[in-house]
């Protein structure tokens, strides 16, 4: 017998189903944004000693907890989190934003990137409605939101991210879901030596690294799924709103403005934007200064 989930189609359900499964997937996010870093680095470390011939760590260093099988703790007592504890956003407001065991304030991320999930999964559905579009874009945000959280962390992008969504995009062109294979081939090739062409201009006349490789892939990443028409927007967007919050944050923290700040995350919300109001947004702007 099978079962009929047509209901599931109308957005009077499917926004609201979508938003919950965004707030369960971004739960999950916050677990890949705090333990994929330590993993790679972990990774590299052992790496590092096979290629100088040195033992490999002993028991008294074990490898950081894996991103599935291992329950939940508090960051700062280490106690293993109850079910009741790990819903998500409701246990935080429940708590009040303190761990239950040793009353330590529990990080604003775990909260932040929850809801930031629910409401871009949300604002999916609204805009595609039920459909592949709708299936793709929703692991397309999820790992943008993983990639720009651990960047924002760490300044670091991870390939296990970066060029995951790459081939994700290039695989759909050949469906195609969004765009087809020649354009998606093209936007990731120009996204990459974009990038590639500025990140070696500015090291040429400063001496200086302006941005990570990762910043390349991700852009490249993007390529793959919107076509090279997308990438000027995308950086045009991604440098207006690093340059407002950027600076915003360095002003918080007394920061000057050589003090490097991560570019992934502003990539990210850019390539996100354009992605779901690509489309409105270019209609607006030709309304604006073309009518």
């Amino acid at each position: 017998m099978e079962m009929d989930i047509a209901w599931l189609a109308e957005p009077a359900w499917l926004i609201p189903v979508t938003g919950v499964l965004g707030l369960l997937v971004g739960s999950f996010l916050n677990v890949v944004i705090l333990r994929l870093p330590r993993r790679l680095e972990h990774e590299w470390q052992q790496q590092a000693r096979e290629i100088l011939g040195q033992q490999p760590e002993q028991e008294t260093a074990p490898a950081p907890p894996d991103l599935v099988f291992k329950a939940s703790h508090c960051m700062h007592c280490k106690h293993p989190l109850s079910a009741f504890d790990n819903i998500p956003l409701l246990s935080y407001l429940a708590l009040g934003g303190k761990c239950r065991y040793c009353r330590t304030a529990i990080s604003w991320q775990y909260p932040l990137v929850e809801a930031i999930s629910a409401a871009a999964c949300a604002t999916l559905a609204w805009q595609f409605g039920w459909g592949w579009p709708l299936l793709a874009g929703l692991v397309m945000t999820w790992m943008l939101i993983a990639a720009a959280g651990i960047d924002a962390r760490t300044q670091l992008l991870p390939d296990q991210l970066t060029l995951s969504l790459m081939w994700i995009g290039l695989l759909l062109s050949l469906v195609p879901v969004f765009i087809g294979a020649p354009a998606a081939i093209i936007g990731a090739a120009i996204g990459w030596l974009s990038l590639w062409s500025v990140f070696w201009l500015f090291k040429l006349a400063t001496g200086k690294e302006g941005m990570g490789y990762g910043d390349f892939k991700l852009l490249a990443a993007l390529g793959a799924w919107m076509g090279a028409s997308a990438l000027l927007p995308i950086i045009l967007l991604s440098s207006l709103v690093g340059a407002i919050i950027g600076s915003a944050i360095l002003a918080a923290r007394g920061n000057d403005r050589s003090t490097p700040i991560p570019f992934g995350p502003f990539i990210a919300v850019a390539g996100w934007t354009w992605f779901v109001f690509g489309a409105d947004l270019a209609r607006l702007y030709e309304r604006l200064f073309f009518a």
